[in-house]
């Protein structure tokens, strides 16, 4: 099968939903499909990356932050997209178009279709859909929201990556929404066998934008400062600045340190030598973060937002704490921190518990979709 992929965000830019994307295309080129990923450019990165079936190109949008695409930039891409994928589309011939995110490359994907008859799955991930991401996304939505019922109604299937998505958009768009979860490839992803770090390492993997609250976690840890830990805060964002002062302030320089932007096999090193996971976010999709931590066998101690319940059996393989509940979250690391054998277990737990977002079972169900959108 040819498949043409539409993302705006494909790694290194962006954030969770381009590694999702990532994990998707490899593995289906893994089966021998076809891959061509239209995506965004940013900085210096190659107009053109090829890999065995998997071709990447990257539009010219001015894209000049991994973490951060403004409104001009996204519309430069669905202009680029359509002028690109429509040569691709008449080159190339893909059975189907893959879009993620509704918004922005679900316009192009819509366009393409209708020009070139051919079908579309949209896999949406919350922040394109109005209400998932209200500190990102509200205000822009106010306008963009009226032209957005097309893209969700012509599109052959709607695939969204948790219960909490899928729920939040049947308030806006009447269309048929399957859920399929993220996934990881589980058996690369391993972290062998699971032995505490001394002291406890914690490790939190985000944008550092309003959503995600770094400077809350910030504000957590400081509340442990008599226990010993180390943690690692990994991403990049407007709030970075923010965030280097609190952590100064609270007298924390020698216990957090923060990598900044950095690959995803950087990132799943740094799991590598962790112990829990802290997401205190505002809202969430289904953090593909949250799901990499728990099968390299991360405690997660989750916000209880969006998917993340899909994530965490409370007192299992961690908690899931009210978003806000600064002390919440304190208590929930201090009880871990002064039980070396539970974080033992439940960071064993964790690793168990990832296996139900297998990268192999989940593969298998966009092929199903992708093979019904097929057929007239």
């Amino acid at each position: 099968m040819r498949i043409l992929v539409i993302i705006h965000e494909y790694p290194p830019v962006g954030g969770g939903g381009g590694q999702i994307a990532q994990n998707l295309c490899e593995a289906l080129a893994e089966r021998g499909h076809e891959i061509m990923v239209l995506t965004s450019d940013c900085n210096d990165l190659p107009n053109l990356e090829e890999y065995p079936h998997i071709s990447i190109k990257r539009l010219k949008t001015g894209r000049k932050e991994n973490f951060r695409a403004s409104l001009s930039v996204m519309a430069k891409f669905v202009f680029q997209c359509i002028l690109k994928g429509n040569q691709a589309i008449k080159e190339w011939k893909p059975d189907v178009i893959h879009v993620h995110f509704a918004v922005p490359g679900g316009a192009a994907a819509w366009w393409l279709s209708k020009v070139n008859h051919i079908p579309y799955v949209l896999t949406v991930h919350l922040g394109d859909v109005p209400g998932g991401v209200p500190e990102k996304t509200g205000k822009w939505f106010k306008w963009v929201y009226p032209f957005t019922p097309p893209i969700w109604r012509d599109a052959a299937k709607v695939v969204a990556v948790s219960d909490f998505t899928r729920d939040l958009a049947l308030k806006k768009y009447q269309t048929p929404i399957e859920v399929i979860p993220n996934g990881v490839d589980i058996h690369q992803i391993n972290p062998g066998t699971i032995k505490l770090n001394h002291p406890p390492h914690i490790v939190f993997a985000g944008r550092f934008m309003p959503q995600k609250n770094p400077l809350g976690l910030v504000r957590i840890l400081a509340k442990c400062w008599e226990l010993p830990w180390t943690a690692t805060l990994i991403g990049d964002g407007p709030l970075r600045p923010a965030v280097e002062q609190e952590v100064e302030a609270a007298g924390l320089d020698d216990r957090i340190q923060m990598t900044g932007w950095i690959s995803p096999k950087e990132v799943i090193e740094w799991y590598q030598k962790s112990d829990m996971m802290v997401l205190p976010s505002l809202s969430e999709g289904l953090p593909i973060v949250g799901i990499q931590g728990g099968a390299m066998g991360l405690v997660l101690l989750l916000s209880r937002v969006g998917g993340n319940v899909d994530l965490v059996k409370p007192g299992e393989n961690g908690q899931l704490i009210e978003v806000g509940d600064d002390e919440g979250f304190a208590a929930a690391i201090k009880e871990l921190l002064t039980n070396p054998e539970q974080l033992l277990a439940q960071r064993i737990a964790s690793r168990e518990m990832a296996k139900r977002f297998d990268l192999c079972h989940i593969v298998d169900q966009y092929l199903d979709v992708f093979e019904t959108a097929r057929k007239p």
